[in-house]
């Protein structure tokens, strides 16, 4: 059964809403950024901290993508986005979907990258365990 993860933009958020596009440029900052930390060490931890590559269907355009892993330790991890409407008032999300067939190693990853956006975000993030972590601002 396919697990799901959340980052709701809600008042408090770095944006309100987020593309598909804009959510492909975070993803490759963070794969950037963790090739800075392997550099630093002398080490290819962009492999290790990032082993996938984006990859697009037909049928998802616009709605969703996903990363294909590049070893047997991972497999996918589907990304999409949309939006909702609760007390009247719309709400833009990511939704994280471990498929699926989805190891071990993807749930950590997605994990991982769920806090990642949730955190530069400052998104309302619902991880997979249930758990809701608040990056954005609250009084």
């Amino acid at each position: 059964m396919s697990q799901s993860a959340f980052l709701y933009f809600v008042e408090g958020s770095a944006v309100p809403s987020l593309t598909l596009d804009e959510l492909k440029q975070h993803l490759s900052r963070y794969r950037e950024q963790v090739g800075q930390t392997g550099k630093q060490l002398d080490w290819n931890y962009a492999d290790a901290a990032f082993p996938y590559t984006v990859e697009e269907k037909p049928e998802g355009d616009g709605v969703w993508f996903y990363l294909k892993g590049m070893n047997d330790l991972y497999k996918y991890i589907v990304f999409g986005v949309g939006k909702q409407e609760k007390d009247g008032v719309e709400r833009h999300f990511v939704q994280i979907v471990l498929p699926d067939g989805s190891t071990h190693g993807d749930k950590a990853k997605a994990n991982e990258f769920c806090k990642y956006l949730g955190r530069h975000l400052k998104a309302e993030t619902h991880l997979f365990n249930g758990r809701i972590m608040y990056f954005n601002p609250r009084k």
